[in-house]
């Protein structure tokens, strides 16, 4: 992230009260899309497979997308775990802010909450999008191993987003 962009982006993710036995995390990526765009997809809390390309199918088991509701993810084979029960926590549009946390499924990401924003870029129409999570740690894991896990599947699915928008953008452009 450039410079420039640190004074207009980070105050949802300061990463408080993290337990000796938690861990977490913020990355962040810049997109070269309009924030209109890539809020578009991220905001859909009810078809993240749109970019997140470990989520095989989702369905909403109540609410109608908004703040409370919950989906039932299943992800590819290959991850540990097939299924993650998610809760919508916040969505605010007007902030361009989602805070998701994983309440059951067969994986080890236990307490799991994590806070998207997304920021105009100062110059030339990007977005940053910045995702901080915390996350406890599995007790037959460490702190390591726990966020090069969680970090490498956010890193995926942010860079994926990236070059999603990045494309539907291009194809806007006269």
């Amino acid at each position: 992230m450039a410079p420039n962009d640190q004074k207009t982006t980070g105050h949802h993710h300061r990463l408080h009260g993290i337990t000796p036995k938690q861990c977490g995390s913020t990355l962040s990526q810049t997109i070269d899309a309009p924030l209109p765009l890539v809020w578009s997809l991220v905001r859909k809390f009810d078809n993240p497979q749109a970019y997140k390309q470990f989520v095989r199918s989702c369905n909403l088991s109540s609410g109608d997308g908004g703040a409370g509701s919950v989906r039932e993810l299943t992800v590819v084979s290959g991850l540990p775990g097939g299924n993650s029960t998610e809760r919508l926590d916040r969505l605010d549009d007007d902030s361009h802010v989602m805070v998701v946390s994983i309440i059951g499924g067969d994986h080890k990401l236990v307490n799991y909450k994590s806070t998207t924003s997304l920021y105009r870029a100062e110059k030339g129409g990007r977005t940053v999008v910045m995702e901080s999570y915390v996350v406890d740690i599995p007790a037959d894991s460490c702190e390591e191993d726990t966020c090069v896990f969680t970090d490498t599947i956010i890193g995926c699915n942010l860079k994926s987003l990236a070059n999603i928008t990045e494309k539907m953008a291009s194809r806007e452009v006269p």
